[in-house]
């Protein structure tokens, strides 16, 4: 049964909005939760300003365990975690809870790595004028890495957008359900191709954006 474009807007602005809401939740909690996670694994490295070996073990075990899995099967598997947290599986909310672990720990490694290429020379002289760790980590390490940072956050964005259509596929709400269940079940090939539209332009204004935003900080 061919759906009516007429009425059927309503619903894929409905679902547009969904994606956009789990899009946006998860990038600004796996930002936060990343960040905190990469400046630890950066700063507890062997030979650094807080070095902790035991910390940095187990950050760095569970980045290892979490990040290969793939999202459609994470999602599953912690169900029955995201159903005690968040009282359901189902929903828009139930997906961004998965959506921000997985997210945290991929924004984590992409910390540390663009926090691995600055210079040493750059800490060394900041510990040299007295700089305390706190004050390294706010004062150096964060502004000297934000433009990368920033083209980091824009590949997880998109993403994320990955990540909301396979959520979609299994009750997550927005564009992948909306396209699932109007345009692969029904076999209406016009629902799949404008949901597909969407997504693409959605990735292209993410990218836009971020590569606008981190040509700003760069020049800085």
């Amino acid at each position: 049964m061919k759906v009516d474009w007429s009425t059927f807007w309503v619903r894929l602005v409905e679902a547009t909005g969904q994606t956009l809401t789990m899009v946006f939740f998860t990038l600004i909690f796996s930002s936060v939760l990343g960040l905190i996670i990469g400046l630890l694994l950066f700063v507890t490295r062997r030979g650094n300003i807080l070095e902790n070996r035991f910390v940095f073990f187990v950050l760095n075990l569970a980045i290892n365990i979490i990040r290969p899995i793939p999202f459609i099967i994470f999602l599953v598997t912690i169900s029955p975690f995201t159903r005690l947290v968040i009282g359901t599986t189902i929903g828009t909310w139930a997906a961004i809870f998965p959506m921000t672990i997985v997210a945290s720990f991929v924004v984590a490694r992409v910390v540390e790595n663009n926090l691995v290429s600055i210079d040493p020379g750059i800490i060394e002289a900041a510990k040299a004028m007295g700089a305390g760790p706190f004050q390294i980590i706010f004062g150096v390490l964060i502004p000297e890495a934000l433009g990368p940072l920033i083209l980091g956050l824009t590949f997880m964005t998109v993403g994320l957008i990955d990540f909301s259509a396979m959520a979609g596929t299994v009750g997550g709400g927005g564009l992948g359900d909306l396209s699932m269940t109007y345009g692969y079940q029904r076999f209406d090939g016009s629902v799949m191709l404008v949901t597909i539209v969407i997504l693409v332009l959605l990735v292209q204004i993410a990218q836009f954006i971020g590569n606008a935003a981190s040509r700003k900080f760069l020049r800085r």
